[in-house]
């Protein structure tokens, strides 16, 4: 949600005090500490909501604290396992709520082995009576199991006006990669037999934007039938901290916050 964020390409940022009484002041110790190329040297400054083209109810999500998890660094399974837990709670306590709202229906299915959710709307258009979605859901590769992934899927199906199946994969701490991904493909096997592929899709975001990403190109090494359509929103897709606005967006963004919190800490297990 904080995508107004500067990213400088190719640049680390150092922030130091901004010290300078006056605007020449400033000037002549912002040249003098960038004289050389490299790192950018900028002054510190707190950096405000956007105000302009953007709708209060964004200019507040931009503006929330830091979730308290940001930092967490479970040390155990047992410690992982509670954090994810307790998140989970979180996130299934507004499924009602959201379901009411959005007039959709949820049934638990079993596919391929795999536990998954099949999300249906009320109401689908005459178009779209024939297409399914198959929804990888986020959560850094070890959040939102269960019912906790559904948000995104019950949108999907209530604003969309689609039939979607939600993959609730597998995950660390008790079932490292690939397993999240056998069971994403062991559900994409099973659609295909029954749905043609041009009436598939599969979207998800974050760690299923990267899995969607991920599902395409093995499909295509096992020879499978290939979506219609993906949609891969904000994918993670490279777990490592080498990216610009690992960089760019670091104590600016206000979900993720840091590569070097619970995050990074998740890209390990």
């Amino acid at each position: 949600p904080i995508c107004f964020a500067f990213a400088l390409a190719a640049s680390s940022i150092t922030a130091h005090a901004q010290t300078a009484a006056s605007y020449d002041e400033l000037a002549k110790s912002e040249a003098a500490a960038n004289a050389d190329s490299g790192k950018r040297v900028a002054p510190l400054k707190s950096i405000g909501n956007p105000t302009a083209d953007v709708s209060p109810e964004m200019q507040a999500m931009i503006g929330t604290a830091y979730p308290p998890h940001f930092n967490a660094d479970p040390k155990t399974s047992a410690e992982w396992k509670e954090l994810i837990d307790r998140r989970a709670k979180q996130a299934i306590a507004n499924i009602p709520a959201m379901k009411a709202k959005l007039g959709v229906k949820v049934e638990e299915k079993t596919i391929a082995g795999v536990h998954c959710y099949v999300v249906t709307p009320n109401k689908i258009a005459l178009e779209n009576r024939r297409r399914l979605l198959i929804h990888v859901h986020g959560g850094g590769y070890v959040f939102g199991p269960g019912e906790a992934a559904l948000p995104e899927a019950i949108m999907m199906a209530g604003f969309g006006g689609y039939k979607v199946i939600s993959v609730d994969y597998r995950m660390p701490p008790d079932f490292p990669y690939p397993a999240a991904m056998d069971d994403a493909m062991a559900v994409w096997k099973e659609v295909l037999k029954s749905h043609e592929r041009h009436r598939l899709a599969i979207f998800g975001t974050s760690t299923g934007g990267a899995m969607t990403l991920a599902m395409v190109l093995r499909a295509k090494d096992e020879k499978l039938p290939l979506p219609a359509a993906i949609a891969p929103g904000t994918p993670w897709s490279d777990i490592d901290k080498i990216g610009d606005s690992y960089a760019g967006n670091e104590w600016v963004d206000n979900v993720l916050v840091t590569w070097d919190g619970w995050l990074g800490r998740a890209a390990r297990l």
